[in-house]
């Protein structure tokens, strides 16, 4: 717990960080207000096959708009791709309010609703591949994801509830206005933040070759191309699936079960945000747990066996205390399986991978929502809460040892990350980036005289020096003594030239190595990493390449 609170201290001391958070605290709150206006707006219209209806168009567009978004939050400065979505919802909700208060018909709104949901999906693209960049230690990229999902579960908390006391004293209307404030909020703490052009928005080599299809294809080759990553936005996918069913059945179960009103709606809802705030509290462990994906199977289970158990304790207190616990599940599945995919994920296609997800999430929260009037028609309440409690724990129990072995192959190797970031030309790059390039870290033991290699052979190897000493040679003469920190074979690398000089042990030691298809991409993806590796050639090689050190 120490470790966490000294996270979430940075996080918060982390400018950048802090003003991300509270950006999307207003984003959160404003979606979950006018969200539970459009679920009782289409209830009184049409009932819950209405509602089921909406949800379905909500998620669906968001869907199909999903990985364009992941494209364009890659492609683009993700601050203005952010700011670019506050604006529009908050145009489109106030008119939503107008087509209300006017009497316009119900589809109206109805279409709004869709539009904000699609003009949704760009900023969450944005903010996940943003944080890693922002994040300057593992540590901190998961505090990072634990604050932001307990500002969700705030907003899953207070969202619900401003939505349903301003549904009970003025209206949905109300509520729409109100709620493009929100968004106005969330886009001016956007604009003040500040960081670096390759930080907001990753260089990626070749671009202008890539076709839009292939840009568009790429995170669900990340995604397909690893089993754990398939399993894990296979389980998030389920999850939401459920979620989808479930934002149905809470209309049906305050309205009819429980009969407690339209208010009744927000109340259940913020019963599931006040579970994830106090989820929150767990999740705060996880900052120093090498366990993130049994976290998030445990995560995932507990988000859906307390709905099966409504059908059984029918009655307003156990309802809220049951969805509470579903509201843990949501924090512990959304804060490991979030950090998970970001610690996996290349940065130059994050954002691409989290459209990918978010449109199979979607999708799936849409499915589970046009599938919510029929369990209701086929099994009736009951049944239904029983049917759809039951599928995560069905899912989760067969996936156990595969989650088990995800922990045991994904423990961040600290050493080597600590000695990555103390070289100059990888202190610039994000911390996933840094993570990702310590996975691919190879460990070579050599012997005092033993050659690494000559001078003139071909480079396929960047060294960094863990202990031991290794001399460079220049034409078979001395030229410099690397020691522990000290790094050299950038040069043939990024010029893809030969050796510019030979290397030979002068001790016992070991060396930690990155082959060119790790080291490159990584360092000539970010100008500041480059423009330092370019400066350490310029001085290595000299002017005219006289006094060649460097190899």
């Amino acid at each position: 717990m120490r470790e966490s609170l000294a996270a979430f201290r940075d996080v918060f001391a982390n400018p950048g960080l802090r003003r991300l958070q509270l950006a999307w605290a207003g984003s959160i709150v404003g979606t979950w207000a006018y969200a539970i206006a459009v679920i009782v707006f289409a209830y009184d219209h049409g009932g819950a096959r209405a509602v089921g209806i909406v949800g379905a168009a909500r998620w669906i567009g968001a869907g199909i708009v999903a990985p364009f978004a992941g494209v364009v939050a890659d492609r683009f400065d993700r601050r203005l791709v952010m700011v670019a979505s506050d604006g529009t919802r908050a145009i489109l909700l106030v008119g939503a309010g107008v087509a209300a208060v006017s009497g316009a018909p119900a589809p109206i709104v109805y279409v709004i609703a869709a539009l904000i949901s699609m003009s949704s999906t760009p900023f969450r693209m944005a903010e996940a591949g943003l944080t890693p960049a922002l994040a300057r230690t593992p540590e901190e990229l998961t505090a990072a994801n634990v604050v932001s999902s307990t500002i969700g579960s705030v907003g899953m908390f207070a969202g619900p509830a401003l939505g349903a006391l301003l549904l009970a004293a003025a209206g949905a209307a109300v509520v729409f206005f109100t709620m493009a404030g929100a968004f106005v909020w969330s886009m001016a703490l956007v604009i003040s933040i500040r960081v670096p052009v390759d930080e907001a928005r990753p260089a990626r080599a070749h671009a202008d070759t890539h076709t839009v299809r292939d840009e568009l294809l790429a995170g669900a080759r990340t995604i397909f191309g690893e089993r754990r990553l398939t399993l894990l936005v296979g389980l998030f996918s389920a999850q939401c699936f459920v979620d989808g069913i479930l934002n149905v059945l809470i209309a049906v179960v305050a309205l009819e079960l429980l009969d407690i009103g339209n208010a009744g709606v927000g109340l259940l809802n913020a019963s599931i945000g006040v579970g994830a705030l106090l989820g929150a509290v767990v999740a705060a462990g996880l900052v120093g747990r090498k366990r993130l994906a049994t976290d998030f199977g445990v995560g995932i289970f507990l988000w859906g066996l307390p709905i099966a158990l409504v059908a059984v304790w029918s009655n307003e207190v156990a309802a809220l205390v049951l969805l509470g616990i579903v509201g843990v599940g949501c924090t512990l599945a959304d804060v490991s399986g979030i950090t998970l995919l970001q610690r996996s994920a290349p940065d130059e296609v994050v954002a691409r991978v989290f459209g990918v997800l978010e449109s199979f999430l979607l999708f799936a929260t849409a499915a589970g929502a046009l599938l919510a009037p029929h369990l209701l028609d086929w099994l009736g309440t009951r049944g239904a809460l029983v049917a759809t409690g039951i599928l995560l724990p069905a899912l989760v129990l067969p996936s156990w040892p595969m989650l088990v072995s995800i922990d045991r192959s994904a423990t961040v190797p600290v050493l080597r990350l600590g000695l990555l970031r103390s070289n100059a030309i990888f202190a610039p790059l994000p911390e996933a980036t840094l993570e990702e390039l310590a996975a691919h870290v190879e460990e070579r033991p050599f012997t005092a005289l033993e050659t690494i290699f000559d001078q003139g052979d071909e480079g396929d190897r960047f060294y960094l020096v863990e202990s031991g000493q290794i001399e460079i040679m220049v034409d078979g003469r001395p030229a410099r003594v690397l020691g522990p920190g000290d790094a050299f074979g950038e040069i043939a690398l990024l010029r893809d030239v030969p050796r510019t000089a030979g290397a030979r042990a002068t001790s016992d030691g070991v060396l930690l190595s990155l082959d060119r298809d790790a080291f490159v991409p990584a360092v000539t993806g970010f100008a500041a990493s480059s423009d330092v590796a370019e400066a350490i050639i310029g001085r290595r090689l000299g002017p005219g390449r006289a006094g060649v050190t460097g190899v």
